[in-house]
Formats: structure tokens, sequence, C-alpha cells
């Protein structure tokens, strides 16, 4: 085995172990328990607008 494959073989192993030390911490954190949570939120229709109205001030009338 040549010294680039070993050096290869071992870029690899420490891309393995951030991906699964990435993977833990983000289910230590919960960012898997709601899945469903924001799918379903942006379904959901609300009366009020989410632009700001316009006011009508003295001016105005």
């Amino acid at each position: 085995m040549s010294h680039t494959m070993g050096f290869l073989f071992l870029l690899s192993g420490v891309f393995v172990l951030l991906i699964v030390l990435g993977v833990l911490w983000s289910i230590k954190n919960g960012q898997f328990d709601d899945l469903e949570g924001p799918a379903e939120r942006i379904l959901m229709d609300d009366d009020d607008p989410l632009l700001p109205t316009r006011r009508l001030s003295s001016k105005d009338e």
C-alpha cells in the first residue's frame, strides 16, 4: 500500500468520524424531534395578513 492510499484512508476515516459526531450532536440537541411541524405550519391559513397594514392617519382622511 502506498503512502497516498494510507493518507486517503485516514482522511476518509476523519470525514466519517465528523459525520457521525454531527449526527449524534443533532440528535442530542433535538433537531429531529418535530419533523412534521414546519411542514404543517406553512399550510395553516391565518386571517391576519403577514404584511403590515397601512393605518389611516388624520392627513389621509
